[in-house]
């Protein structure tokens, strides 16, 4: 029996506490309230769950804010920043790093991995005959 909470399909053989963050927005310490309020172990296996307690989860997890709304809002909050053309926004805009991170170095994954050699990009200069 497959569990889904939310349109995630949590897998079967984790542990309860572990499962639930498959869902998008629910992290270790959410995941650890809602168990809390469910009563339920978080070391229980989510193949031992019985059908009632999926549904108390599923109807604790429905309050929160989760998967499409939570992403729809952070797209809609970028959305304005970009809109407003605050700093933060422009750096959306270029694709550079928004929280204040250097970058001079390091933030590869976010520039893309180009190799910058001493003179890498400089025209040929012209040669002696």
């Amino acid at each position: 029996m497959a569990v889904r909470i939310s349109g995630v399909t949590i897998p079967n053989d984790k542990r309860v506490e572990i499962a639930l963050t498959y869902v998008f927005g629910v992290g270790r310490s959410l995941s650890n309230n809602i168990l809390s309020q469910a009563k339920i172990d978080p070391n229980t296996r989510v193949k031992d769950l019985k059908e009632e307690e999926v549904g108390i989860l599923r109807g604790i997890i429905e309050k929160h804010r989760v998967e499409g709304d939570l992403k729809r809002e952070i797209m809609g909050n970028i959305k304005r920043l970009k809109e407003i053309s605050s700093y933060r926004g422009i750096r959306h805009m270029k694709g550079l790093p928004v929280r204040g991170q250097r970058t001079k170095t390091n933030n590869r994954t976010v520039r893309g991995n180009k190799k910058m050699t001493m003179g890498s990009g400089r025209k040929m200069s012209a040669q002696k005959t």
